[in-house]
């Protein structure tokens, strides 16, 4: 879907300006933040495409005027909820007030470390060769997916070259809407700047993205 974080290329939001020095927290709530969208994602209801493509589905009134963790908060209201775990009535007073839904594993404070330690890794075989190989021409897609997409908008319907041919992964536009992992190869695309950016783009610019390979078809 074409959501509020998608803002590569659009203008009217400022400069970036990179905070000096900026710590890990801000706040002692952001802490608490983390930690509980770590151990709620350890139920193992959602997967972590859900969880960016609900962070993804907030408003963008909403989504700009949030800050990191409030996005992360707000989304994880909502995958809460879709999952059974809360309700609204629970929300609004604060504790349980409804029956809830089981959890399929609970995290244990003494088992983080060695989850952290051992991640989410996303990559799978896939029986299929690879399409494309490196340093073929390639265009990417032009598509607007009501769902969730890991191709940015300011890519689409460009032509580039392949870069580097990466493994199997799972391919997050179904993956985030339980409709299977269906792994892809993925692939290094590298684009020259003015393709992307027009004409007033920096001569010296090059810009790269990794894209599955549904993303792509010959240039």
């Amino acid at each position: 879907m074409n959501g509020p974080q998608d803002l590569g290329g659009q203008m009217g939001f400022g400069a970036v300006a990179p905070e000096r020095d900026e710590p890990v927290f801000h706040a002692e709530w952001e802490k608490r933040a983390l930690g509980v969208t770590l151990a709620t994602g350890a139920f193992g209801a959602w997967n972590i495409d859900e969880s960016r493509h609900a962070r993804e589905s907030l408003h963008p009134a909403d989504y700009y005027s949030s800050s990191y963790y409030e996005i992360w908060i707000k989304a994880l209201e909502m995958l809460l909820k879709r999952h059974g775990f809360v309700s609204d009535a629970d929300l609004a007073a604060g504790g349980a007030v409804d029956p809830a839904a089981t959890p399929k594993r609970v995290l244990k404070a003494a088992d983080v470390a060695a989850v952290l330690a051992r991640g989410g890794p996303c990559d799978r075989p896939v029986a299929a060769p690879a399409r494309f190989e490196i340093g073929q021409r390639v265009r990417t897609k032009n598509f607007h997916p009501v769902g969730h997409t890991r191709l940015p908008r300011y890519a689409r319907g460009k032509k580039g070259v392949i870069d580097a041919v990466r493994e199997g992964f799972v391919f997050p536009d179904t993956n985030a809407h339980g409709s299977g992992e269906n792994p892809q190869w993925v692939y290094t695309v590298l684009f020259d700047g003015r393709e992307i950016w027009g004409e007033g783009a920096d001569p010296t610019l090059t810009v790269s993205i990794d894209a599955w390979e549904s993303y792509l078809e010959p240039a």
